[in-house]
């Protein structure tokens, strides 16, 4: 047997600087393991907010934090709000705006074998907003015999409505829920709604929300409804179940040509057409045509047969602001005085003023007015001396002379009354005396002009009684007619023209006398007498034939 023998191999130990870098490079290692799960702690040590079913928020602590301390919450504006804390949630016990930001300062104590490390308090602000209530959709359509239901995007706790000319009605759900049946609605119309997805917060801004009900057309609400009466200054709402810009292509409906105004889109579904100036004129109609026909619905939910076109009526302006604003302008030969605050000169009071009349007394402007005048003014024959007036007006506009307050008369007349301008013309009236000596006497502004002897109609012919205003006024003109036996006369070159009842008039002609019944119907004068008249018997003036 061969017996082997080995000897050990000497290996020389690592030179001194290797072990000293295997001993940095596991400190190193160290360092860093331990520097990381510093770093970790301290990410896992902080809070976090999410939202809660009931309270503003819940804090959530992450696995290195502690315990929370106590939390403070914050307006947008930096003022306190305070909260109630349980179980990490934190509740608000003032009401919120909702949808408003909201900070939370959150303190918590760290656990002690960290706090050596890392402080024993760890402080955080976290924001957040509180909940707001938004409607899913505010045009709906409701089934006949159906409630109105309004859907919020998310759960709510209370909601609030109110339909036009109706007091709020408010409702607290016994649970928080998306749909909320709106009792006591039906048919078609809106309402403002406003909810609260919290207990602890206010509701939120009130939004429009509109029902139709079903139909085969597009169905639109007017407010005012079409048919109805309106004031000239009237703001007409459309509110449609399809949005504008399908019904109606980007077009707003035409207007007629008499009024003014535009349109303006208050929101996808909502047309509102504003009139300007003074308006639409008054005894009018204001008519819309849409580029699509439209089912009218009712607030009973019934609906009209589709169509086009939609007419509201503006009322004829009142008889009595006719008389206050003529007078006001100086075509009467009265003076009008307000009982309270005078009608403010703008478009609006003045429209408005034309259909509503305000309080006021009527007085004399001049102190010695012909009693024939004056008894012109009784409540029932107050006619005569109007329409003088308004036939004076229409000719010193350029308007066409009747004697009618017509829409183009009352657009003149509150266009005068908003910029306060009067007439210059004085105001004249003629009293013919018809008992023998015959006489003309013209009062004008207070004074007797003229009195001059004159001559009327013969018994076969005689000159109408009553009081007519002037119609036709021109300083020479031929003068055609029958005689009574039946032959023709043609007088060319009369001077000083101004007819007053069909034939009659008030002019010159050649007399050996005045004073006595002599013309075919006519009011004949001296030439001088008829000059010095003629000027003061413009259009309208009143001539009393008694």
């Amino acid at each position: 047997m061969v017996v082997r023998t080995f000897e050990p191999r000497y290996v020389p130990p690592p030179p001194r600087r290797h072990r000293r870098g295997w001993l940095l490079g596991f400190a190193a290692f160290v360092a860093l393991l331990v520097a990381g799960l510093g770093v970790l702690v301290a990410l896992w040590s902080g809070a976090t907010l999410s939202p809660d079913g009931s309270a503003l928020a819940k804090v959530g602590l992450q696995p290195f934090a502690g315990a929370l301390v106590r939390a403070s919450a914050f307006g947008p504006d930096g003022t306190t709000i305070p909260v109630a804390i349980d179980g990490g949630r934190i509740t608000p016990l003032e009401q919120l705006t909702p949808g408003e930001a909201i900070s939370v300062d959150v303190v918590i104590r760290r656990p002690g074998w960290l706090s050596w490390l890392l402080g024993s308090f760890r402080d955080e602000r976290l924001t957040l907003r509180a909940p707001l209530a938004r409607v899913a959709d505010r045009w709906l359509t409701v089934a006949s015999g159906e409630q109105v239901a309004v859907s919020f995007e998310q759960p709510v706790t209370a909601v609030s409505f109110a339909a036009a000319g109706q007091p709020a009605v408010n409702l607290r759900l016994p649970a928080p829920t998306r749909t909320v049946i709106l009792p006591g609605l039906g048919g078609a119309g809106s309402a403002s709604v406003s909810a609260a997805v919290r207990s602890w917060e206010k509701q939120s801004a009130p939004v429009t929300v509109s029902w139709f009900p079903r139909s085969r057309s597009p169905v639109a609400v007017a407010d005012p409804a079409p048919g109805s009466e309106v004031s000239p200054l009237t703001p007409i709402r459309l509110t449609f179940s399809v949005p504008v810009s399908t019904l109606l292509g980007g077009r707003p409906p035409a207007v007629d040509a008499a009024a003014h105004g535009s349109w303006r889109e208050l929101d996808s579904h909502t047309l509102l057409f504003t009139p300007a100036g003074l308006g639409e004129p008054l005894g009018t109609q204001l008519r819309f045509t849409l580029a699509h026909a439209v089912a009218l619905s009712a607030a009973s939910g019934e609906l009209s047969p589709a169509s086009e076109e939609l007419a509201w009526t503006v009322p004829v302006g009142s008889p009595l602001r006719l008389e206050q604003l003529l007078a006001q302008l100086g075509y009467l030969p009265l003076d009008w005085q307000p009982s309270g605050a005078a009608v403010a000169r703008s478009a609006r009071a003045q429209a408005a003023a034309a259909v509503a009349p305000p309080r006021g007394s009527f007085a004399w402007r001049y102190p010695n007015t012909p009693s024939q005048l004056q008894a012109l003014w009784a409540p029932r024959r107050r006619e005569q001396i109007v329409k003088g007036a308004v036939m004076a007006f229409e000719h010193t506009h350029g308007l066409g002379v009747d004697g009618i307050a017509g829409p183009l008369v009352w657009h003149a007349l509150l266009t005068d009354a908003i910029a306060g301008r009067r007439t210059a013309t004085p105001y004249s009236y003629v009293y013919v005396r018809v008992k023998e000596p015959q006489l003309l006497t013209l009062w004008s502004a207070g004074h007797t002009v003229l009195t001059s002897p004159g001559n009327t109609g013969i018994p076969s012919r005689p000159t109408a009684h009553g009081t007519f205003q002037v119609f036709e006024h021109i300083p020479v003109g031929t003068m055609r007619g029958t005689n009574p036996d039946g032959s023709h006369y043609n007088d060319p070159g009369i001077r000083w023209i101004s007819y007053f009842n069909g034939g009659d008039a008030v002019h010159a002609f050649p007399r050996g006398s005045y004073g006595t019944p002599q013309s075919l119907g006519c009011v004949e004068l001296p030439l001088a007498a008829a000059a010095k008249a003629w000027p003061y018997m413009p259009l309208g003036t009143l001539v009393t034939i008694e």
